[in-house]
């Protein structure tokens, strides 16, 4: 009787494991960052874990190692330079394949935006409520210090960034949420005769280079210097001086009282960006939706010209 199953041929070569995406992800992650430990923090993923994919992956290469350990950390060899172009292309297939997907979500899910403190600030007091295109309640957003890590929009390591300014190039949907105005304020009541500044890290940021001209002017001190805006919203809610803030803030605080109009040359235009893949996503049209709402019914109140 005829064998029911035929038997595969001998003399064919055995079929090789598929390249796994997640070793490729972090061996990029490896070679840009210098450090299995600092890979591990851009991924969200334990040293170990690191280590055992990568491990992985040299493996897949006949266990050729693809970085020179030493003791600052990690640099790419021979063999891992020549592999650096392929997985850059491999990233980006995986990248738009992970986009289009995300594109035909349903209505729900997390919305990561990549911003600074002031617009972070203002999307979180106005989440719920406030605008007549409401946020969908099955969208969750999770707000990103733009300050501390850029962003990556291509790499998706957030959906959509507020910045100050517009990309010079890329492949993005962008438009002009609105303008935050900035005016100076001190704590009602107090003479204030001192300022509230910025780090020296932070020197070269315009508002930093107003403050210490308008000490320069007024012949006030620098009372205190603080790295985050809350700080400074603190100091100057305190009474320890005077500095400025952004519009929303300093006019929302009823201890505090406006010292100028708003300063022209301190006013921060917002743009939202977003890759044109990821734009078709439901939850992140939503959230473009409700960001034009919101900005366009607190117009303003961000630009401090309503008190």
């Amino acid at each position: 009787m005829e064998d029911e199953f035929r038997r595969e041929p001998t003399d064919r070569p055995p079929v090789r494991d598929a390249m796994d995406w997640d070793g490729v992800r972090v061996f990029l992650a490896v070679a840009r960052e210098g450090s299995m430990r600092a890979a591990g923090r851009s991924l969200g993923l334990s040293q170990p874990t690191i280590a055992r994919r990568l491990a992985a992956l040299e493996a897949g290469f006949g266990g050729q190692p693809l970085f020179d350990r030493l003791p600052e950390g990690v640099r790419l060899n021979v063999a891992g330079e020549q592999l650096l172009v392929a997985a850059e292309e491999a990233e980006r297939a995986m990248l738009a394949i992970e986009r289009r997907s995300a594109a035909t979500s349903p209505l729900s899910g997390t919305v990561r935006v990549a911003t600074g403190e002031c617009a972070g600030g203002f999307l979180a007091r106005y989440l719920r409520g406030a605008t007549k295109t409401a946020l969908p309640p099955g969208i969750t957003i999770e707000l990103v210090d733009e300050l501390r890590q850029r962003a990556n929009l291509v790499r998706r390591q957030a959906d959509m960034a507020l910045r100050h300014e517009p990309p010079e190039s890329g492949d993005y949907y962008v438009a002009k949420l609105g303008t935050f105005g900035v005016a100076v304020y001190r704590r009602r009541g107090t003479e204030a005769a001192g300022w509230v500044s910025y780090t020296e890290e932070q020197a070269h940021w315009p508002t930093a280079r107003w403050v210490e001209e308008q000490v320069a002017e007024t012949r006030m001190p620098v009372v205190c210097r603080a790295s985050s805006m809350l700080m400074r919203v603190e100091a100057i809610r305190a009474g320890t001086g005077r500095g400025e803030l952004p519009c929303y803030v300093g006019d929302g605080h009823s201890m505090l009282e406006r010292l100028t109009p708003p300063i022209a040359e301190l006013a921060a235009e917002y743009w939202i960006i977003v890759h044109r893949d990821l734009r078709r996503a439901p939850c992140v049209r939503a959230t473009i939706d409700w960001m034009k709402a919101l900005f366009d019914a607190q117009r303003d109140v961000l630009a401090g010209t309503k008190i």
